[in-house]
């Protein structure tokens, strides 16, 4: 039987400069995203292109790091099942979304560049073929409707 998981997150807007939305240059989309128990809250607003604060995440990069980090942690997860000991790794991941005449938006792809360096150059190859089982059981990959793309690269210390 299937188990359910649910997922909460408060999002709080903090962008009111006095008169709330009463024209669209009048408030910030400056919000705070924020959960029981979690720490500090994640800084958002909107992409600078859409008069958003560039400090602050915004919701796509936010989609992408989801993807980044679901993709990452079930490597990390199927490396140690492996014996792969993994001891450095980064993804410098990128989102395309497309922008439509009426302003609607959606992503067309994503690529995930995940670098990592393992402990046995002769495991590298193995390494590698992890990075498509990881993209397989991603829950975040397999939701989306868009391609994500993957491509590793795996180098020994």
């Amino acid at each position: 039987m299937a188990r359910i998981h649910k997922y909460q997150v408060t999002n709080r807007w903090t962008g009111n400069l006095g008169t709330g939305t009463s024209a669209y240059s009048a408030y910030s989309r400056n919000h705070e995203l924020s959960g029981a128990g979690k720490g500090a809250a994640i800084p958002g607003s909107s992409d600078p292109v859409f008069r958003g604060d560039r400090t602050r995440y915004n919701p796509e990069e936010l989609l992408v790091g989801a993807l980044s980090a679901c993709h990452m942690l079930w490597v990390l997860h199927l490396c140690a099942d492996a014996g792969i000991a993994i001891a450095a790794y980064h993804d410098d991941a990128v989102g395309e979304m497309v922008e439509h005449e009426d302003g609607s938006g959606e992503f067309t792809r994503a690529v995930l560049r995940p670098r990592m360096v393992i402990a046995d150059a002769a495991r590298t190859a193995e390494a590698e073929g992890i990075h498509e089982r990881a993209h397989r059981l991603c829950a975040l990959a397999r939701s989306v409707n868009f391609r994500v793309e993957i491509e590793p690269s795996v180098t020994a210390r």
